[in-house]
């Protein structure tokens, strides 16, 4: 069976060349903020969900809590385990599945992690394992992009030198995905891989949420937390308690 395009884009080098420039302070200083907005106890244990190489993961791990990062690539599982410690560890994982014997008070899903898929049924799919692996009252963070904005502001062509390879970017929206085709070549091949997300906005997750049994509590705009705006925020995120 043929890999879904997250899989096999998500394990390749060029994946981490053409990102390599994703500013880490920017997503230190977001967890630190989370972290003081939450008010979580620094005993919790709290997972990662698609942790990539573990940037999130180290940062929640410094600040004193238990952490479990996981994703669906092996590679970038790989390169995470340097970051190992009695109480930082991680793992391969698909997030539509349960971890056995694991348990959580808050569950972070960040960086547009979310959406992948073909159908909403496998965003239920990943809500409802979420919900089962979160303890009594649990809260769920979801980072996402703003659809909305995104969509008005989409760049369709975009070309990237990285390293020494040439990303010919392209973009589109079909009513429903977000894709971005992704061409270049490197020691005389050619590569093509495209990435597709759902077009989430603010009033879906609501409707995915309720059905899953989780109450937003609160949602912000941008890494500093201000308040969500469809219209201006680069972000939204959403924190979700368990019901």
């Amino acid at each position: 069976m043929e890999k879904e395009w997250f899989a096999s884009w998500f394990d390749t080098p060029y994946y981490h060349i053409l990102y390599k420039n994703r500013d880490d302070a920017e997503a230190k200083k977001f967890i630190l903020n989370l972290i003081d907005n939450l008010k979580l106890p620094k005993t919790d244990k709290v997972l990662d969900l698609a942790c990539g190489k573990g940037r999130h993961s180290v940062t929640l791990n410094e600040s004193g809590y238990d952490v479990l990062g996981v994703d669906l690539s092996p590679a970038s599982i790989a390169s995470a385990n340097k970051y190992n410690n009695a109480r930082l560890r991680f793992d391969v994982h698909d997030m539509r599945e349960v971890l056995p014997n694991e348990s959580f008070s808050a569950i972070f899903n960040l960086f547009t992690s979310f959406g992948y898929f073909n159908s909403t049924e496998d965003n239920k799919k990943v809500l409802n394992s979420i919900h089962t692996m979160l303890s009594n009252n649990g809260v769920l963070i979801i980072d996402f992009m703003n659809a909305s904005r995104v969509i008005e502001q989409l760049i369709e062509t975009e070309v990237k030198r990285v390293d020494e390879i040439v990303f010919n970017i392209s973009r589109r929206y079909d009513g429903s995905h977000i894709y971005k085709d992704i061409k270049f070549e490197d020691n005389g091949k050619s590569f093509s891989y495209t990435e597709r997300v759902q077009a989430l906005k603010k009033e879906d997750f609501e409707h995915l949420l309720e059905a899953c049994n989780f109450e937003i509590l609160r949602t912000f705009g941008d890494f500093n937390l201000s308040e969500f705006n469809e219209k201006d925020s680069d972000r939204l995120i959403i924190i979700a308690q368990k019901k």
